[in-house]
């Protein structure tokens, strides 16, 4: 059960980052159209960069339970057994350390946002917490993903962001197409 909810946590954080990149799409094509037929969209600029955050911060845990975040894999590759998997516990402990760090001082700048009442300095005045939502949720969220796979792989059991090797010379091909190589 807890298992569902987790993965669609995650899924909706992605569909989430997908929206924000479509609401980024369509404010840029909003400015460039108004500036050619001189329509002024007020304050465009910071609902890009808003959407942007969000975009960025709310697909970050999909991307890391997907196994497409980028990883150096240089060391640990190389490993096997009891110290692949110790190499793995000690990355996974130190970026729930950092990302937990990072989640608290984000959460607490939120909350502090909303208490100040501070609001945004452009021609659109918009409580400054409600953008900061975005930003904040995709970084909480993430380190839930990474709490999830560390306890996971703390279980004895392989880590769900890493891919499998390629099988054959077409799978590698594919992969290398994709960018997943």
């Amino acid at each position: 059960m807890l298992r569902k909810v987790l993965d669609a946590l995650y899924l909706g954080a992605g569909w989430l980052a997908g929206l924000f990149l479509i609401a980024i799409f369509l404010m840029m094509m909003a400015l460039s159209v108004g500036r050619e037929i001189g329509v002024n969209v007020k304050s465009g600029d910071d609902i890009t960069a808003w959407c942007m955050a969000s975009m960025a911060f709310l697909g970050l845990a999909h991307t890391f339970k997907s196994g497409d975040m980028i990883r150096v894999g240089l060391a640990t590759d190389r490993l096997t057994g009891r110290p692949r998997w110790l190499a793995e516990m000690f990355a996974l402990v130190v970026a729930s350390i950092f990302i937990g760090y990072f989640a608290w001082h984000v959460v607490q700048m939120t909350i502090t946002s909303w208490r100040i009442g501070d609001v945004s300095t452009g021609v659109l005045v918009v409580p400054l917490w409600i953008p900061q939502l975005g930003f904040t949720s995709g970084i909480v969220i993430l380190w839930i993903a990474i709490i999830d796979e560390l306890v996971h792989v703390a279980g004895g059991n392989p880590p769900r962001y890493e891919k499998p090797p390629p099988a054959t010379a077409e799978e590698i091909i594919e992969r290398a197409q994709s960018g997943g190589v």
